[in-house]
């Protein structure tokens, strides 16, 4: 089943935009912009940078590393994580899935 699609207007440092989205992604993109705003906003009030398309470069570059840094053999990746997680559950339901009967 496809997800309905629609328009959500955001604001990323003081300028508006129509992004098209999943009704079921709605969430995740507004944190998603609260973050990246959040981030040129920072690069922002550091005043080094000054025009918006050098700060938004920026901000991609900083969530870049932070993306990279829980990737790497050092780091810490969560997709590994929840694969991990998955498969202890699934361990989990099955071994507990004979006992279901008793009760």
């Amino acid at each position: 089943m496809t997800a309905k699609k629609g328009v959500l207007d955001v604001t990323i440092l003081g300028r508006s935009y129509k992004v098209s989205c999943a009704e079921d992604e709605r969430e995740e993109l507004l944190q998603a912009v609260s973050y990246l705003d959040g981030k040129m906003g920072q690069i922002k009030a550091s005043g080094k940078v000054a025009s918006t398309e050098r700060i938004a470069v920026m901000a991609a570059l900083n969530i870049a590393h932070e993306y990279l840094a829980v990737k790497t053999p050092g780091g810490f990746d969560i997709a590994d994580l929840k694969r991990r997680i998955e498969a202890m559950q699934a361990m989990l339901e099955q071994a507990l899935a004979p006992q279901e009967k008793l009760f």
